[in-house]
């Protein structure tokens, strides 16, 4: 149960369900992380602050490098790439443009959260942090692919996913030039995001896979 003040004065304890208070608790992890380094907040810290017990916490998520990993990762999953319905006529161009302009208007509602997200994932070397930044990438290939129609030819072509996955990177170094340095203006990052997309479908993956190696041809038997 947490505290809840009425009129200002008197704490008293209100019930929440186990969903709604392992989200409490989240919440105010997450907070707190994106405001201070990680080894400056301590699970006593985020308890109080959700107005639980440290033993209730370390029920929900077990130590605090779990539950730090559960802010990055919930933080990572805001905003995913939007995936516009199929519209009859509607071009890949269409279908692009809806697609980016939806997710940089996510992107600005949630700022705060992904710049933060993406300040957490940034630091090299620490191997669940690259494991949930790599998730994410996935995540957003496989939502980019299927906006563009090229879903089947991404799974038989790793080489279409890796090009994929690093435009992805860009977009994500992009978003942070735009929405942290202000170096970019929104429809900068746009126009970069969508010319980079439409080149990359229209000239250059056709020709990335007429030059991948074909496999080796098993040895015969001698």
């Amino acid at each position: 149960m947490s505290e809840q003040r009425v009129n200002g004065t008197t704490p008293r304890r209100v019930r929440k369900e186990p969903d709604e208070r392992r989200d409490q608790i989240l919440a105010c992890a997450r907070e707190l992380f994106s405001r201070r380094p990680y080894t400056t907040v301590s699970n006593t810290e985020i308890a109080a602050a959700a107005g639980v017990s440290r033993g209730l916490l370390n029920h929900y998520f077990g130590t605090k490098r779990e539950l730090y990993l559960a802010a990055v990762r919930q933080m990572m999953s805001v905003p995913p790439v939007p995936v516009p319905p199929f519209v009859a006529g509607a071009s890949v161009s269409d279908r692009v443009d809806e697609s980016i302009d939806a997710w940089l208007e996510l992107l600005e509602r949630n700022r705060e959260t992904w710049i933060v997200a993406l300040d957490m994932t940034s630091a090299g070397g620490d191997v669940d942090l690259g494991g949930i930044l790599d998730r994410a990438r996935d995540i957003a290939v496989d939502h980019m692919t299927e906006v563009v129609g090229l879903t089947r030819m991404s799974r038989e072509h790793p080489e279409i996913r890796a090009a994929f996955r690093g435009y992805s990177a860009m977009a994500e170094a992009l978003s942070r030039e735009w929405l942290k340095q202000d170096r970019l203006t929104r429809d900068q990052v746009r126009l970069l995001l969508r010319e980079v997309l439409l080149h990359l479908i229209g000239d250059v993956l056709s020709s990335l896979v007429e030059s991948t190696p074909a496999p080796a041809a098993a040895a015969s038997p001698e």
